[in-house]
């Protein structure tokens, strides 16, 4: 029987994925180092039955990796290159993979009240803005390097924990042709507006200008859904005012790969109508 090409797993990670291919991978390592002369001390090192090192065994001898020569079981000169490249490929994966995983031991935050050096603080966002308040109790916690009055840039150290973050939803209220010649639409608009903290957005110029009538808050009109998207990752809702004939490309703005939770409703409607519509998750 010819021998199947040696399918190469040096892309790392996703070259394993295959099932079975760590297993016969961690098989073939140990038929290399040991060159055993029973299975059976194969699998209780690696946590297998019997029959299962068999199975890895004959997968491994039919893409020609591994054979039993002088009674022990040793991994081919293909075998041994299939592990070399494999192995080598893996391990600059988890390199680069732990690389881009950034550890962060000390940040800035805003002081929430007077904080002094070494004082114990918790990390929490506050409007979206990282913030430190005292005691160390928060999911995240550190200790304070350079202190400073409340609402000031203090240094914190010995982190420990994570920010907790929960993404706010995007309120999209839409206007109709109808709705640009009512006299009374920036009082209508205004009166629609939450009075939490938030984003004010408008997409197009006819949404745009009723909504810088209805209120005195700055108003994003430039990337709308890209300053709502991160905003909405750090907590922060946002309340964007738009036309029914832009509402289709605003909401295709916000891409198809997990878009923030999108609650649409047309301005003349309460919250609770039955007219309110989810858009995303």
């Amino acid at each position: 029987m010819p021998k199947r090409p040696v399918t190469s797993s040096a892309a790392g990670l996703p070259g394993i994925r295959r099932s079975g291919s760590v297993t016969e991978l961690l098989f073939l390592f140990e038929c290399a180092t040991l060159e055993p002369t029973q299975l059976r001390p194969v699998a209780a090192r690696l946590g297998l039955t019997v029959q299962a090192a068999s199975h890895s065994f004959r997968q491994l001898r039919r893409r020609g990796l591994v054979e039993v020569r002088d009674g022990r079981y040793r991994p081919t000169v293909e075998g041994i290159a299939w592990l070399h490249e494999t192995l080598t490929g893996l391990g600059a994966d988890v390199k680069s993979r732990i690389e881009r995983l950034h550890v962060i031991r000390s940040c800035r935050a805003i002081a929430t009240a007077d904080l002094g050096p070494g004082e114990p603080v918790s990390l929490e966002l506050v409007d979206g803005l990282l913030s430190a308040r005292p005691g160390g109790t928060g999911p995240s916690h550190g200790r304070v390097v350079r202190g400073g009055p409340q609402g000031s840039l203090v240094d914190v150290g010995e982190l420990e924990g994570i920010v907790p973050l929960t993404p706010a939803p995007v309120s999209i209220r839409t206007i109709s042709d109808a709705d640009l010649d009512d006299p009374r639409l920036a009082r209508r608009v205004a009166e629609a507006l939450p009075r939490s903290p938030g984003i004010f957005a408008a997409e197009g110029l006819e949404a745009y200008h009723a909504l810088r009538d209805a209120t005195d808050r700055p108003v994003v009109r430039f990337a709308v859904a890209a300053a709502c998207r991160e905003a909405s990752q750090i907590g922060v809702p946002s309340t964007v005012l738009v036309t029914e004939r832009e509402l289709p490309r605003l909401v295709a703005a916000f891409g198809p790969v997990d878009p923030p939770r999108l609650n649409v409703l047309p301005l003349g409607r309460a919250r609770r109508d039955r007219g309110s519509r989810r858009v995303g998750r």
